[in-house]
C-alpha cells in the first residue's frame, strides 16, 4: 500500500479507502455488474442513470490506481494493438459522418476498457475468476426466477424485460440478457468460468456442482443454435488444453502445431458443410434475418471502405443511416450481427485489420499460457476468449459493455504474462518454468 505525502491532509481516509484490497474486491464486482447488467440498468434507469454510474466507477477505480500505483507492474502492462484499436475509434470523430453520436460511443468503449484494465492490473487471475464468477450467479439465478415468474406464475410475458415467458415450453428463454443469445453466451461464459472455479476448488463442491448445473441449463433453455454451436468448439478446446498440459514441454510446440493444423481443416470442412450444419443446428431462421442484415451493411461498407462511418458502438436507431437496416416484420437490430462486419463498418478495413491483429494476438497469447502454466486458471481466458470471438461471428457482443470489458481483462492479463517488451528488456532475468 502507498503512504500517503503531507498534502493529503483530510483526504487521509479517502486514501486509506481506495488503497484497501476489499475496496478494490468490491469495485471488481460493481464493475462487472455493470457491465452484465448494463442493458437491465439502460431500461430499468436509463440512459442516464446507467452513464452516472460508469462514471462514479471510471472516478473510484482510477482513484484506486493512483494510491495503489506502487503496486501495480506498468512495465508493458497494455497491448499496443488494444491501444491502436482505441485510438483508431478516437480519431474516427474526425470523419464521422454522425460526430455526436460517435463522440457517445468513443467514451462508452473508453469507460469499459478504463474498467477492463483496472480489473486486470489489480486482480489476480483466480480473483478475477472469482468476481465473474460471484456476478454470474446472481444474474442467473434472477434470469431463471424472472422466467418462472413469467412463464409459470403469471404466465405473461414481461415486456420491459424482453422476457417472452416460455419457460414452460423449456425456452427459449433470454432473462434479464433481453435475448435468448446473449442469455445463452453469458450462461456458457459462466459455465466455463464455474468449471474452473471447481477445478481450482476456489469455492465450496456443492456451489460449484450447482452453479455448473444452473449454467448448463440456462444455456440449453436459451435454445440458442449459436451458442450451442460455441459450445461444440468450447467443449472440443477445453480436451485439446486438457491434453497440452499433460504433453512434456519439449513436444509441445509439435503438439500446438499439429492442433492448428487440425482447427483450420475442421474450419474448412464447416464451411464446406455449412448448409448441414445450420440444419443440424435449426438455425436457418436466424441465418437468413442475419444474411439480410449483412446484405444492407456492406452496400454501406462500400461507399466508405477504408475509414468507415465513424464509431458508435450500439447502432443509434434515430442516426442516419441506422434507419435503413430495419427489416420489415423483424426486430430492429443495435449492431451488425457480426463483430468483424461492424468493425469494418465502423472503422473501415484499417480498423478491421488492427482489430484482427488485437484478437489474434490476445487469443494466441492466451492459448499458449493455458497450456503453458501450471495453474489451470490460465485455461479460463483462452476458452473465454474462444466462446467471445466465435459467438462474434453472429453477434457483436465482444465491441460493447461485458464482452468488450471482458476481452480487455484478457488482452491486458494475456499481454503482462507474454508482452515481447518485457522479454525484449528482461530476457536475462526470466526464470527457466516461465520461458517454457
Amino acid at each position: 500500500m502507498s503512504v500517503p505525502g503531507p498534502g493529503w491532509g483530510a483526504l487521509q481516509p479517502a486514501h486509506e479507502l481506495l488503497a484497501d484490497p476489499k475496496f478494490s474486491a468490491a469495485l471488481t464486482h460493481a464493475a462487472v455488474g455493470t457491465a452484465v447488467c448494463a442493458p437491465l440498468l439502460q431500461n430499468l434507469i436509463g440512459w442516464a442513470g446507467l452513464i452516472a454510474i460508469l462514471v462514479a466507477l471510471v472516478l473510484l477505480v482510477g482513484g484506486s490506481l493512483l494510491v495503489r500505483r506502487a503496486e501495480v507492474e506498468w512495465q508493458g502492462i497494455l497491448p499496443v494493438s488494444l491501444l491502436v484499436f482505441v485510438g483508431l475509434a478516437g480519431l474516427s470523430v474526425l470523419w464521422s459522418q454522425y460526430q455526436w453520436a460517435t463522440l457517445g460511443g468513443v467514451a462508452y468503449l473508453v469507460a469499459f476498457t478504463i474498467l477492463g484494465v483496472s480489473i486486470a492490473l489489480t486482480r489476480d487471475t483466480i480473483q478475477i475468476v472469482r468476481a465473474f464468477g460471484d456476478v454470474f450467479r446472481v444474474v442467473l439465478w434472477i434470469s431463471i426466477g424472472v422466467e418462472i415468474l413469467s412463464g409459470l406464475l403469471i404466465d405473461t410475458p414481461i415486456v420491459f424485460l424482453g422476457v417472452e415467458g416460455n419457460l414452460a415450453d423449456l425456452g427459449p428463454i433470454q432473462g434479464i440478457m433481453l435475448s435468448r443469445n446473449q442469455l445463452g453466451l453469458l450462461a456458457l461464459v459462466a459455465l466455463v468460468t464455474f468449471g474452473i472455479e471447481f477445478i481450482t476448488r476456489s469455492v465450496s463442491r456443492t456451489t460449484a456442482v450447482v452453479s455448473l448445473v444452473l449454467a448448463a441449463a440456462s444455456v440449453l433453455l436459451s435454445r440458442s443454435p449459436v451458442i450451442l454451436a460455441v459450445l461444440v468448439i468450447v467443449l472440443a478446446s477445453a480436451v485439446a488444453i486438457y491434453f497440452l498440459r499433460k504433453v512434456a514441454p519439449e513436444r509441445r510446440r509439435v503438439w500446438q502445431l499439429a492442433i492448428l493444423a487440425a482447427a483450420i481443416l475442421l474450419a474448412v470442412f464447416a464451411w464446406l458443410a455449412r448448409a448441414r450444419i445450420i440444419s443440424i443446428f435449426s438455425a436457418n431462421s436466424e441465418l437468413s434475418y442475419r444474411l439480410n442484415l449483412w446484405r444492407k451493411v456492406l452496400d454501406l461498407v462500400a461507399l466508405h471502405p477504408l475509414e468507415g462511418w465513424g464509431w458508435v458502438g450500439y447502432w443509434r436507431p434515430e442516426v442516419q443511416p441506422f434507419p435503413v437496416f430495419a427489416i420489415a416484420g423483424e426486430r430492429e437490430p443495435n449492431s451488425a450481427l457480426n463483430s468483424f462486419l461492424d468493425v469494418w463498418f465502423q472503422l473501415g478495413l484499417v480498423g478491421l485489420l488492427v482489430f484482427i491483429g488485437l484478437v489474434v494476438l490476445t487469443f494466441a497469447r492466451s492459448w499458449l499460457l493455458a497450456g503453458q502454466r501450471r495453474s489451470v486458471v490460465f485455461a479460463w481466458p483462452a476458452l473465454v476468449l474462444l466462446a467471445l470471438i466465435i459467438s462474434s461471428l453472429a453477434e457483436s457482443s465482444i465491441l460493447v459493455e461485458y464482452g468488450w470489458m471482458t476481452f480487455v481483462v484478457c488482452s491486458v492479463k494475456a499481454a503482462h504474462e507474454l508482452s515481447w517488451r518485457r522479454a525484449f528488456d528482461n530476457a536475462d532475468e526470466i526464470p527457466q518454468e516461465r520461458r517454457d
